[in-house]
């Protein structure tokens, strides 16, 4: 079966809609002239503002509301240094995806190392299966909160959602969806502000890193940084940004080689965009941890829901309503990501036809990924196995596996067969390499404390 990437089967998809596609017509898309170029800013935001919104997912939320509680405001400078080593790996996935037009996987498939590329696809499914679950649960348990019930009751309901969501909306639909739910994160804005921190203090945290050569804060930043800069992300981002260029070619047909350029420059805006709203949202909820349970004395918790529950008598009713809404709209933003890049990264490897354009019988495996992925997630709620400790194995894959993709990525951004002349600049080297070196670290910190642990 050829690849997605050939473009004869972009020309011969069928839209979910069941639309007749129209003959290609001269693009106003690349106009320099056209509306489109002059329009609104946020009307190109899409794969980049997606992929960073969905880093703040269920499990992330308790990643930072866990730091907020341990170390009250003494971890927001982590926000700063994460902010443009994110940003420097997600613009180059998108890169990677508009000028290859192909994902992640792909890529490597077509150029690298078959086994490579399997390990990678393995790890990732197993650690996105994981996240699955762990979102789903902290949705639920965030719903019970709001209506009362019981949180195995709404886990098949959001799993359900989801399925749907992926199966029957097309890609502009989807895009449109995700969107809208990225306006969820904001209300972690809102309930820091109501959590009336000591601002003075805020501000110093932020700039003046503090520092504690502990085990278990050196543990803590390795999470936050394993939990921002995740693997699933960057086989989203290529994806999608490949996905984006064969449904903008779909619609106006082959775009011009100097369309290249402009499109990578879109692409920065919205990486760049997208990145730092996923730190601001980060900042803020190690904020409202930080100054409402650290502040009285709960240095403790577990989930999102947990700290949810904890701020209504700290910060009110209101912040812990915010909170805990935004527990759900992110999960629903985040799962689909989840499920997402792990069909993304599978049909890519196995060449399989593939893309939310497609309908689910024509691309029935890649669609097979997600609901595997989904139904697999939605069991081990059921099956009563601590949530908290498949979270941390999820952790320690995602650890492991993103310092050796980082270095795929930059080998592939600085390959002519594959970039051509869009190779990266030595300010994205620079930084790419950065973040390689700080997750190669956090990954070995991983390592020599478990051994420590079973040593001890």
């Amino acid at each position: 079966m050829p690849s997605d990437s050939d473009p004869t089967i972009a020309s011969t998809r069928t839209p979910k809609n069941g639309d007749r596609r129209v003959e290609p017509r001269p693009s106003r898309e690349y106009d320099r002239s056209s509306k489109a170029r002059a329009g609104s800013f946020f009307r190109e935001l899409g794969p980049g503002l997606i992929t960073g919104a969905a880093d703040d997912d269920p499990s992330g939320i308790s990643t930072y509301s866990q730091a907020g509680a341990a170390y009250g405001t003494n971890l927001l400078w982590t926000a700063l240094v994460s902010l443009p080593l994110m940003s420097a790996v997600q613009l180059m996935c998108a890169r990677i995806g508009i000028v290859a037009r192909n994902g992640l996987a792909g890529v490597l498939r077509d150029h690298y190392s078959t086994w490579v590329l399997w390990v990678a696809c393995g790890l990732l499914l197993f650690a996105n299966t994981v996240n699955i679950a762990a979102d789903l649960a902290g949705m639920a348990a965030a719903t019970v909160l709001l209506t009362g019930g019981r949180a195995v009751w709404f886990v098949p309901i959001y799993a359900a959602l989801v399925i749907v969501l992926l199966l029957f909306s097309s890609y502009a639909t989807m895009t449109k969806v995700l969107k809208w739910l990225s306006l969820a994160l904001f209300a972690y804005v809102i309930a820091a502000f109501l959590a009336n921190p000591d601002w003075p203090r805020v501000f110093h945290s932020t700039l003046v890193p503090h520092m504690e050569f502990s085990r278990k804060y050196l543990l803590m930043f390795v999470a936050i940084m394993g939990t921002t800069i995740s693997p699933y992300l960057f086989f989203w981002q290529a994806a999608q940004n490949a996905e984006q260029d064969q449904h903008l070619l779909g619609k106006f047909g082959e775009r011009p080689r100097r369309a290249v350029g402009r499109e990578l420059r879109s692409a920065r805006r919205d990486v760049y965009t997208g990145m730092f709203v996923s730190n601001m949202i980060m900042y803020f909820i190690m904020l409202t941890a930080g100054s409402t349970l650290h502040a009285a004395g709960i240095t403790e918790i577990q989930t999102a829901d947990q700290a949810a529950q904890a701020l209504r008598p700290l910060a009110g009713s209101a912040a812990a309503l915010l909170f805990t809404a935004g527990i759900v709209g992110t999960g629903m933003l985040g799962v689909p990501v989840l499920a997402g890049s792990a069909a993304y990264a599978v049909a890519e490897a196995a060449a399989w036809r593939r893309g939310m354009d497609e309908r689910p019988r024509s691309a029935a495996n890649f669609y097979g990924v997600i609901v595997a992925a989904m139904v697999i997630g939605m069991a081990l709620n059921f099956a009563k196995l601590d949530a908290i400790k498949l979270l941390l194995w999820a952790a320690v894959v995602n650890g492991l596996l993103a310092p050796p993709l980082i270095v795929i990525i930059l080998v592939v951004c600085n390959n002519r067969r594959v970039m051509g002349n869009h190779r990266n600049g030595w300010a994205l080297n620079v930084v790419g390499g950065l973040a390689a070196l700080v997750m190669g670290g956090a990954a070995l910190v991983l390592i020599v404390d478990w051994f420590s642990n079973r040593a001890g």
